[in-house]
């Protein structure tokens, strides 16, 4: 698994069409990646077998926005993390903000998603954060000190192929990202947490996500300890999310 990473999460857009347009114009804007730097998207689950197809040869990953914590059985709407190997998918965001506010995902169920992505042999991308008033209480290093806890109370701490991505929970969406000073604050901390667990997982890619665009992506690449993007909103623009891609390609040239 590579270090440094920019995945786009698509969220809730896209159709035929605009996906099409969308991966042809990223292609168009990066004819080639650099081998050091690695770029996955996370479409819709309709869409992945279509983005599969159209990232063929490119370099490009696809990955999942979700999956279930179950690998079979009478759970309707869900998706097993096999079913999602099956179809060519490499990496599953979990506990993503947007599931943990909007349905209710706690991090114990967080934790065997990512286990369950593990078992297939996929990547999780275990997001974690905190809201606007953890971050006012004081209280950011506590509550990412609890999920990852509880991640590697599930998984262990002898897997490195998991992705880290830190999303201050406040800053998706919202088109505010939080300074250069709280992420570098974070982003060691978070390398010092991880560091005292294991040397499996002391290396572990950490990516920022929240509001990461083109105008700001190279002062953020440029701090210690972020090793790239989960990108929401500037994903879905080829010349700004090969802008956010470049400007990690120049941090580590």
């Amino acid at each position: 698994m590579l270090k440094k990473y920019v995945m786009g999460n698509w969220k809730l857009q896209g159709n035929l069409a605009d996906n099409k347009a969308l991966i042809e114009g990223l292609r168009a804007e990066l004819p080639t990646l650099d081998a050091r730097v690695g770029m996955a998207v996370c479409p819709v689950a309709p869409y992945i077998p279509q983005v599969k197809e159209l990232t063929a040869g490119s370099g490009i990953s696809v990955g999942a926005q979700d999956v279930s914590e179950f690998a079979k059985g009478a759970y309707t709407g869900e998706m097993a993390a096999g079913m999602l190997k099956d179809v060519g998918v490499e990496f599953v965001l979990v506990g993503h903000s947007e599931r943990r506010t909007y349905h209710g995902e706690n991090s114990a169920q967080i934790a065997r998603k990512a286990q369950a992505v593990i078992g297939a042999g996929l990547v999780p991308v275990v997001c974690i954060g905190e809201s606007l008033d953890e971050r006012n209480a004081g209280q950011t290093k506590a509550v990412l000190t609890e999920q990852l806890d509880a991640l590697f109370a599930v998984v262990g701490t002898d897997n490195g192929n998991i992705v880290i991505a830190y999303e201050p929970r406040w800053a998706i969406g919202t088109g505010v990202s939080a300074t250069t000073e709280q992420i570098a604050d974070v982003h060691t901390f978070l390398r010092d947490y991880l560091t005292k667990r294991s040397a499996a997982v002391a290396g572990l890619p950490i990516l920022y996500g929240g509001s990461m665009n083109g105008a700001n992506a190279a002062s953020i690449a440029a701090l210690p300890n972020v090793d790239g993007g989960l990108i929401g909103s500037a994903a879905l623009k080829p010349a700004e999310f090969a802008a956010i891609y470049k400007a990690l390609v120049a941090s580590v040239a």
